[in-house]
């Protein structure tokens, strides 16, 4: 599981690109010391697999939406722009079914089938520009987790109240909303009650005093009469549900399992699984929680039994992958995360767990293929900043000094530390000969770097 950042340090950065003399320019909308977006990616397969006949039913491309999952406890969800949908970890769990998961999805994606985020956006003078956007997203991340320091460096300055104002839904959108998610749930064979079960889990919040609130009743309003209305929308779709349910349910089940053995104490997830249960996300739950016990006779146990039920699964090698890797096993961890990155050739995080372990071996030829294959990865995803901080490192061990700062570079960008990124980029200006692309990178750098101090002495 290479993107999985546990702990104080959990931040996955995700990219902005800024149009400055016609350069695309990595930025830092989503920087989170201790709080950010977790990326697995059998969760966001997962994810993606419940997502898939909703998005279609609103007519939103399921390869084009993501759904995220943002680290906090709090229950929210929101969209920002028409291509990604945040969950929080604290509802993700709350969830109890399939349908509820996307029944939250069918809401959101109802957002921006409808156009509200757009018209919101059309009607904020400062979010003309794509750096503006930058701004946004980070602050998004933050008023996620109701804390506007998580939104790092780029929204310093910005009153995280203006988030919370973008993020708000009126009850014309909710109405709207909720009526256009029944419809694609029971086109997409989903029940659509669902919808009313999660509503359920927020029944009596507004009663509450706003710091007591969660954040998704003070940017969804709900009302008794909304709630109503949609119970009449609900009653007159009944029936629709059915389709699909047997593998929502199963990639539910693999996703929520998976996030609770990591977020919840090993003890009590273990005592949580029954003996007899032998299904795929019962192992996976197994591996997990007997893995952060530090069991790796049990942990392995676990993921090879499904790894033998499996064998094509690339997402249970990428488990074994990081098991052994945190378990420094590095030569087997390496053999692991290259046969999940052969199965899932397309998966960048893959990658990056595969190159992490070569780097790990740390003999010469391990780390000429850990530069190739860190490389590979950044070519797919160029806003992880542990892959970045790896690629950086396998650079520097093969004596490419301009290239490892060039990164560098772009990872302090993407944390928002425009200063050090900056830095990093006059360095990689110097060792790099002119025009060349980590030459042309560094610029990129020290432009968005330019821009960025010219908005903060424009205030």
């Amino acid at each position: 599981m290479a993107g999985w950042f546990p702990g104080a340090g959990a931040a996955l950065l995700r990219r902005a690109v800024l149009m400055i003399a016609g350069a695309a320019v990595l930025l830092a909308p989503a920087a989170a010391a201790a709080q950010g977006l977790i990326r697995d990616p059998d969760i966001e397969h997962g994810l993606r697999e419940l997502a898939r006949p909703v998005l279609a039913e609103a007519g939103l491309s399921p390869a084009q939406v993501r759904v995220l999952l943002v680290d906090d406890r709090r229950l929210n969800a929101f969209v920002i722009d028409g291509r990604h949908i945040f969950l929080t970890t604290g509802l993700m769990l709350r969830l109890a079914s399939a349908a509820e998961m996307q029944a939250v999805i069918a809401h959101e994606a109802a957002h921006i089938a409808n156009g509200h985020i757009t018209r919101r956006i059309s009607n904020l003078d400062n979010a003309r520009t794509a750096a503006a956007m930058g701004v946004l997203i980070a602050l998004a991340v933050g008023a996620a987790s109701g804390r506007a320091d998580a939104a790092g460096g780029l929204a310093t300055g910005i009153a995280s109240s203006a988030m919370g104002v973008f993020l708000s839904h009126t009850r014309a959108e909710e109405s709207s909303a909720d009526q256009a998610a029944v419809r694609y749930l029971v086109r997409a064979g989903i029940d659509p009650a669902a919808m009313l079960r999660v509503l359920e889990v927020f029944r009596g919040q507004e009663a509450l005093s706003e710091g007591r609130q969660d954040p998704y009743v003070r940017t969804h309003p709900l009302t008794r009469d909304r709630i109503r209305a949609l119970e009449g929308f609900a009653a007159a779709a009944a029936g629709g549900g059915g389709r699909g349910g047997d593998t929502a349910a199963y990639w539910y089940a693999r996703a929520h399992g998976k996030l609770s053995a990591f977020v919840n104490n090993p003890a009590a997830t273990l005592r949580a699984v029954r003996a007899d249960d032998r299904s795929d996300a019962a192992l996976i739950r197994r591996a997990v929680a007997h893995h952060r016990q530090a069991d790796l006779g049990a942990a392995l146990a676990a993921i090879d039994a499904l790894i033998a039920r499996r064998p094509e699964d690339p997402y249970a090698h990428e488990l074994r992958g990081q098991i052994l890797l945190e378990s420094r096993q590095f030569a087997a961890a390496a053999q692991a995360y290259g046969r999940a990155a052969a199965l899932a050739p397309g998966e960048p995080l893959m990658l990056a767990g595969q190159g992490r372990a070569l780097l790990a071996i740390g003999t010469p030829d391990s780390e000429r293929q850990a530069l190739t294959v860190l490389e590979a990865a950044r070519a797919r995803d160029q806003a992880d900043p542990r892959l970045l901080r790896d690629l950086a490192v396998a650079y520097a061990k093969a004596g490419n000094a301009g290239m490892a700062s060039v990164v560098t570079a772009e990872r302090y960008a993407l944390a928002g530390r425009m200063e050090d990124a900056a830095l990093h980029a006059r360095r990689a200006e110097g060792l790099l000969a002119r025009g060349t692309p980590g030459w042309n990178r560094a610029q990129d750098v020290l432009r968005a770097a330019e821009a960025v101090e010219n908005r903060r002495r424009r205030g």
